[in-house]
């Protein structure tokens, strides 16, 4: 006998909707990149610089699979690039906070990670828009990935120029 689903996994929800952040009704998006800047300045309060850089750079990594699997599970319930689906959002937002991780003024670079990274995740520029054009989990991933990476250049760029 067949189980008809009407209902997405709930292990996949709590992963892609980012812990819930993203049934947040006025800007997921924005909502899930907030959890995952908190999640990582608690982190920042709890471990030395060099373990919250290979946290963060862990959580990436990992985050980026479950992300995309969780995206898989929950597009044939939820469409193709649901507003829910914020761990794109958790993942890209980490990626320039791996810059705030090391040095002085961590919790001003961390503000900045997030604003550049919301930035580039709502205009598009510079090929995301591409990105976010594709169909299928991974290029849900991927846009914000490239989003985060472009927040990253930029944060060291400001780095540098400050000199912090």
């Amino acid at each position: 006998m067949q189980t008809v689903m009407n209902r997405p996994p709930l292990l996949s929800v709590v992963i892609g909707t980012g812990f819930g952040a993203g049934f947040w009704p006025w800007g997921p998006g924005t909502a899930g990149a907030v959890v995952a800047t908190l999640l990582w300045y608690v982190g920042m309060l709890l471990v030395s610089p060099a373990v919250l850089l290979v946290a963060t750079a862990a959580a990436v990594m990992l985050f980026t699979a479950l992300g995309t699997w969780a995206t898989a599970r929950l597009q044939p319930f939820w469409g193709d690039d649901p507003s829910r689906v914020v761990v794109d959002e958790m993942v890209g937002v980490w990626l320039p906070l791996m810059v705030a991780s090391v040095g002085s003024h961590r919790e001003a670079l961390a503000v900045a990670a997030l604003l550049l990274f919301r930035f580039f995740d709502i205009v598009k520029p510079l090929g995301i828009r591409a990105l976010d054009r594709r169909h299928g989990a991974i290029w849900v991933m991927l846009d914000d990935v490239l989003a985060g990476i472009y927040s990253a250049v930029v944060l060291v760029a400001l780095r540098f120029v400050a000199g912090v």
